[in-house]
C-alpha cells in the first residue's frame, strides 16, 4: 500500500541541526493520519505522499518550515518572588505573552534563574534552526472511519474520552 489522503503512516526518523548534530532518533515507529490533519510538518508529508513500506525520505527544513523562527519577544523576565521557591533553569511553565488571548498559552522554559529575576522563553527550543529530518517508513494502512472523523489515529489507549 502506498501513503496517500487518510491512511495512517508509521515511521522511525532521526532529526539533524544544519550542522549533521543528531537532535532526535526515535527506536520504535510513530504513527499519524496522512492527508492535512497537522500530525507531521507539511513538507515531510508532503514528501512521504506515495512512498510505501522501506521507503527512505530526507527533507530539509527551514525555520518557517519546522518551529518557526525565534521570536525575542516572547523572552520575558519575572520577578523571581513569581515562581516557586525551587525553580530552576530547565523547568517548564504553562502562560501566555501579554498580549496574548485568553486561550493562547505557550510552553515557557526556565532559561536563568539569579536571587532576584527568573528568565523564561516561549519560544520552541528548535525555533529559528534549519532541520533535517530523514525517517525509513515502517508501516502503511487505511485509516478507520473513527479516526478519520477525529483527525488522529487510534493505536492502543489513545489518551482521550470519546
Amino acid at each position: 500500500m502506498k501513503i496517500a489522503k487518510d491512511t495512517v503512516v508509521s515511521i522511525r526518523y532521526e532529526l539533524f541541526d544544519s550542522e549533521g548534530e543528531l537532535l532526535e532518533k526515535v527506536d520504535e515507529p510513530i504513527s499519524y493520519l496522512h492527508g492535512g490533519y497537522d500530525g507531521i510538518f507539511p513538507l515531510v508529508e508532503e514528501a512521504l505522499q506515495g512512498k510505501a513500506v522501506g521507503d527512505k525520505c530526507t527533507v530539509t527544513m527551514q525555520p518557517d518550515d519546522a518551529f518557526g523562527e525565534y521570536d525575542h519577544n516572547l523572552v520575558e523576565v519575572e520577578a523571581r518572588s513569581s515562581f516557586p521557591k525551587e525553580v530552576a533553569v530547565g523547568m517548564q511553565f504553562e502562560g501566555g505573552p501579554e498580549s496574548a488571548e485568553d486561550d493562547d498559552f505557550l510552553l515557557y522554559t526556565v532559561v536563568e534563574v539569579t536571587d532576584d529575576e527568573v528568565t523564561v522563553d516561549g519560544n520552541h527550543p528548535l525555533a529559528g534552526k534549519t532541520l533535517t529530518f530523514v525517517c525509513n517508513v515502517t508501516g502503511v494502512r487505511a485509516a478507520s472511519e473513527e479516526e478519520l472523523s477525529h483527525g488522529h489515529i487510534h493505536e492502543g489507549d489513545c489518551g482521550h474520552v470519546h
